[in-house]
């Protein structure tokens, strides 16, 4: 993979190290650095070393927030698609006014023009 696929792939929130401004991150963060390898003892816990510990500990919790997630993710997906497709049309039936508009200017030989065009 090059750097900028790896770039664009790779979630920086993940490398950040969590901070103990709450009790419950405390906790979490001296619960983490405890499990930590022998060999890494720079003492920082990043969100990814939590993500891999509750994946671990609490499969459970971990999957309820990506399935609600996901859920959430393809319910705006498919609101996306019917916002766009409304857009489409919406377009489309424009266009055809605009054409049927020209025709008709065209064979009556009226000007079409607004006076702002033509100044």
């Amino acid at each position: 993979m090059s750097e900028t696929e790896t770039a664009a792939t790779v979630n920086p929130t993940l490398t950040q190290t969590v901070g103990t401004d709450t009790k419950l991150k405390e906790w979490l963060v001296n619960y983490v650095g405890q499990q930590q390898d022998e060999e890494d003892k720079s003492g920082d816990v990043t969100v990814e070393m939590i993500v891999d510990a509750v994946s671990r500990e609490f499969p459970e919790f971990l999957m309820a927030v990506a399935e609600e997630n996901w859920v959430r993710g393809y319910y705006q997906a498919m609101v996306d698609v019917e916002e766009g497709t409304k857009a489409i049309r919406e377009a489309v039936h424009n266009r055809g006014r605009e054409q049927e508009a020209t025709t008709e200017a065209d064979t009556t030989g009226t000007d079409t023009t607004s006076e702002s065009e033509s100044e």
